[in-house]
């Protein structure tokens, strides 16, 4: 009876080994190389061809970093824009980014696939990098030199043909950056098989790695070519920036003959749309007890993959309606009244997305706040490191990344090993404990921030003394920890869990939650205003143009409180999240004990 039972065991581990082995085949069939053949396992993909995609994004954000992070100087003292105007400049700039970024995904997945639309758009932002280097170089493309911090009255904006050149070269970079940033991620996560066990390891190894190239970047950005900018001039600062550019897509271009590319889809919002016509077409039906008879996977549609087959799951069942079978023939062959299982799972999988996306939201309001108010903290306080030398408070930034690019390696080799023998799981940890972790850490980065500012704002008013900057530190070394943990566990999860043919335009939306959380914080700080202002003469606790009069302090403990109360919305949903797709083995990458 023993032996009954271990040959028993033996064979359904077989079974499942020979499973998994075809699933994987069946993803390297769905897979091509540069010529559109199918693309061979020894030869495509892996991690080889994902350094290659690893440099063109490190050498990307090191040129769209140097140009965002210098850009309000030059609007103001180049384009002679008035302040207010400027920063509005920078904002819409960064905003649509961010926008593009879902038509990159978009056309990735429906039409051109991720190689050709990195490679397309990489050189629309390599052209927006060169037209703003020759405008900041030629005299005659710019208005007059003139000091607007003396005299704004003198100086004349820049208009007509040459803020015409000046916004074509800006939304050149941005439409081309957009495009490309969310599919650089997409593309080398590609070179990784989801269903084959030790790929899947090595794609979690390679999104810590994409961060720790974007770290690097960060870094050479804030650092180099910054003072590049200061030093030689704008535009060499600019053509830094193409030619960092251009060493990206030669990056690119060499690892052509490796890559594996994905086919687009068509379109990927049909199936989507489908399902919920679909269910309210049907809506006043009862959903049968017993799964087994919705309208399962042996009717696939072209939009559908036949190897990403998922099991039934309880959650959301009001989208089962969309399943049931009536007794029309015309019913079954109208994709529009009758779907699969696999594209009502599909679906239900992208809408629990959606309370995980807007948990991110206040961890990025966070962010805006160490790229704004923490920035001026600095500027209020003792920047001195010798006689001689003085830290740029903009350049407080880059305390978080040079951490990181030591403690992301460490993290990759030595913690996830560790981690993996204890939880089981590829990743070591869970993408979903992950983020978790990280918008926990958050909090703690407001708090210090408030204590710090208390200190500095009762030195500075009942002392006299001025602090040194080096007391800000902990606020950046705390967030810098915290982001390593969310955006990394942010893009694995929304990857993994992505319907086919979606990876790209999924990614695109993790760069959406920056742009609500910079405009969340918009809305806070112009809300808070508005709420302390007591009196006429007050203009609330952010009003003052001065943080001696100002109680920023208070306004970090009220960010403090927001991450808390979020991190506990996140626990619910993410608990959410697992219980309601439990079933669904293929696609759970989430942890029963966040």
């Amino acid at each position: 009876m023993e032996d009954t039972n271990k040959q028993s065991n033996k064979w359904e581990h077989e079974e499942a080994s020979n499973e998994v082995m075809n699933n994987w085949e069946l993803a390297e069939e769905e897979s091509v190389d540069w010529r559109g053949r199918p693309s061979n396992p020894n030869k495509h993909g892996g991690m080889r061809a994902a350094l290659f995609v690893l440099g063109l994004q490190a050498f990307e954000i090191m040129g769209i970093a140097a140009v965002g992070n210098n850009l309000i100087t030059y609007v103001i003292n180049e384009m002679h824009f008035p302040l207010s105007k400027a920063a509005n400049i920078v904002t819409n700039f960064v905003g649509t980014i961010f926008i593009f970024a879902l038509l990159g995904g978009y056309l990735s997945d429906a039409f051109l696939g991720s190689f050709w639309t990195i490679l397309i758009f990489g050189f629309v932002e390599l052209s927006g990098f060169i037209l703003l280097s020759v405008q900041a170089h030629l005299p005659q493309l710019k208005p007059l030199k003139c000091n607007p911090l003396i005299d704004q009255n003198s100086c004349e904006e820049a208009k007509g043909l040459k803020a015409m050149i000046f916004f074509m070269a800006l939304y050149l970079v941005a439409l081309g950056s957009g495009c490309v940033k969310p599919n650089m991620i997409a593309h080398g996560a590609d070179q990784f098989s989801k269903s084959h066990p030790k790929q899947s390891k090595r794609l979690s190894s390679y999104f810590n790695a994409a961060y720790f190239a974007f770290s690097m970047g960060e870094l050479i950005a804030l650092t180099l070519l910054v003072w590049v900018q200061t030093h030689s001039g704008m535009d060499v600062g600019f053509g830094v920036s193409a030619a960092a550019m251009t060493m990206g897509l030669i990056s690119l271009v060499s690892g052509t003959m490796y890559f594996r590319n994905k086919r687009p889809r068509r379109s990927i919002f049909t199936p989507i749309a489908q399902v919920v016509v679909a269910a309210i077409l049907k809506r006043k039906l009862v959903c049968p007890s017993d799964p087994r008879m919705l309208h399962g996977d042996h009717h696939v549609s072209n939009d559908v993959v036949p190897s990403s087959t998922l099991p039934h799951t309880s959650r959301l069942r009001f989208l089962d309606k969309a399943c049931i079978k009536v007794e029309d023939t015309n019913t079954k062959e109208n994709p529009w009244r009758l779907c699969t299982v696999t594209q009502v799972e599909q679906v239900k999988t992208l809408i629990s997305l959606v309370p995980i996306f807007a948990s991110t939201i206040v961890f990025n309001t966070i962010l805006a706040q160490l790229q704004t108010f923490s920035v001026q903290q600095g500027s209020s306080m003792n920047t001195r490191l010798s006689n001689s030398f003085h830290i740029p408070p903009a350049s407080l930034q880059a305390i978080p990344y040079i951490m990181l690019i030591f403690l992301v390696p460490i993290y990759d080799s030595f913690f996830v090993p560790f981690a993996r023998k204890l939880t089981g799981h590829n990743s070591g940890i869970p993408p979903l404990t992950r983020i978790g972790i990280g918008l926990f850490l958050s909090t703690f980065s407001m708090v210090s921030a408030a204590l710090l500012e208390k200190k500095r704002r009762d030195s500075s008013v009942l002392d006299g003394r001025v602090l040194s900057i080096f007391w800000i530190t902990p606020q950046f070394l705390i967030f810098g920890v915290s982001e390593m943990f969310t955006a990394v566990g942010l893009i694995e999860f929304f990857y993994k869990e992505s319907a086919k043919g979606m990876e790209s335009f999924l990614m695109a939306l993790t760069y959406c939650s920056y742009s609500f959380g910079f405009y969340l914080s918009s809305v806070l700080v112009s809300v808070v205003n508005k709420i302390t202002s007591t009196s006429v003469d007050s203009k609330g606790w952010l009003g003052e143009n001065d943080l001696n009069k100002d109680r920023l302090d208070l306004f970090y403990w009220l960010l403090a409180v927001l991450s808390l109360l979020n991190f506990l919305s996140y626990l619910f949903w993410s608990r959410w999240n697992i219980k309601s797709s439990r079933s669904n083995n293929t696609n759970v990458v989430g942890d029963e004990n966040i």
